[in-house]
């Protein structure tokens, strides 16, 4: 009886193992057929490329904007002033940006074809004055510009407005916006009496001393101020204290201004306490009248003795000039083509 039972048993081990195989066997199909057809991806590991940043994003603002393009902080130092005479007001920060340049509007869709060529822009001024500081008026025949700096004070406008006006002669006034801001009616009293207003920086430093973005803060900063005030300077600008050289003027070419100095300078400014007197400021003038000339005089006064000079001056100037032969004209005479 032995043998039969233990070929039983024999039999029923064998019968168990298929079965447990055949189990096995089915748990491992069941797993293969739930596998997905195809792994999704993976995210990329981390560049470790040579000059790969591990710091933090910037952020959206940061990392959209370029050297080009940024503007300018608030809290960046602003060029000082200096203090001259002419240029006795206290600093007053310009504008921090550039102004945008202004979007032409759209055309309306003309329909198939191809569109017109709407030209190169107009210039704001002829090319022939590129790279120039103009010490006259070329090919003006027998006219003089008179022409007024107002960087300090407003003590002589009044008299020079009423002189010009009783003369009928119209002149050209270079405004720091320093000025204008402490003045707030000046530019609508020199622009309503027909007088042409052009620009003289914002607060009156020497330029050479400047980079490239300073000036342009400058002249903008200048350019926004009188345009708020009610007059249009552009596109006439002085040097502060005639201190230019090529690379200063090509930045100013390049803000749409042409540098415009002068043929002589009367030198009123100094006052009664520099030696100068009105009849010396006639004299000065006359002496080098030629056609085209540029004459720089000043509204404000004297810091020290409180003569206006200029303006004293200004009704023999015209008279002299005038029975020299002469007329007057404004620089916009430098704009014809």
């Amino acid at each position: 009886m032995t043998e039969p039972l233990q070929g039983d048993a024999r039999r029923r081990m064998a019968a168990a193992a298929v079965v447990l195989a055949l189990i096995v066997l089915a748990i491992v199909l069941a797993v293969l057929l739930r596998e997905p057809a195809g792994s999704p991806p993976q995210p990329a590991a981390p560049s470790t490329s040579p000059g790969a940043s591990t710091s933090p994003s910037p952020g959206p603002a940061a990392s959209g904007a370029s050297p080009s393009t940024a503007q300018f902080s608030p809290s960046q130092p602003v060029e000082p002033s200096t203090e001259t005479p002419e240029a006795g007001q206290d600093p007053v920060q310009p504008p921090a940006t550039v102004p945008p340049v202004p979007v032409p509007p759209s055309v309306p869709d003309a329909g198939p074809g191809p569109a017109p060529d709407p030209g190169p822009p107009a210039a704001p001024f002829p090319s022939a004055l590129l790279g120039q500081d103009l010490t006259a008026i070329p090919n003006a025949g027998r006219v003089v510009a008179l022409t007024f700096d107002a960087g300090a004070n407003a003590a002589g406008l009044p008299k020079i407005l009423s002189t010009l006006s009783a003369q009928g002669v119209t002149g050209t006034f270079f405004l720091t916006g320093n000025w204008v801001e402490a003045n707030p009616g000046g530019v609508g009293q020199i622009v309503s009496t027909g007088h042409r207003v052009a620009n003289h920086s914002m607060t009156h430093p020497g330029f050479t001393g400047l980079d490239g973005t300073q000036i342009a803060r400058q002249v903008r900063g200048a350019e926004q101020t009188i345009l708020a005030a009610g007059g249009d300077p552009r596109p006439l600008f002085r040097f502060p204290f005639g201190e230019r050289d090529a690379r200063t003027i090509a930045v100013v070419n390049s803000l749409g201004y042409v540098a415009v100095r002068w043929t002589v300078d009367t030198l009123g400014w100094k006052g009664t306490s520099g030696g100068v007197t009105a009849q010396a400021v006639a004299d000065r003038t006359l002496a080098a009248l030629q056609p085209g000339e540029i004459v720089l005089m000043h509204i404000g006064s004297n810091p020290d003795d409180g003569s206006t000079l200029d303006a004293d001056a200004l009704p023999d100037i015209i008279d002299r000039i005038s029975a020299a032969g002469y007329g007057f004209a404004t620089l916009d005479a430098l704009l014809a083509p």
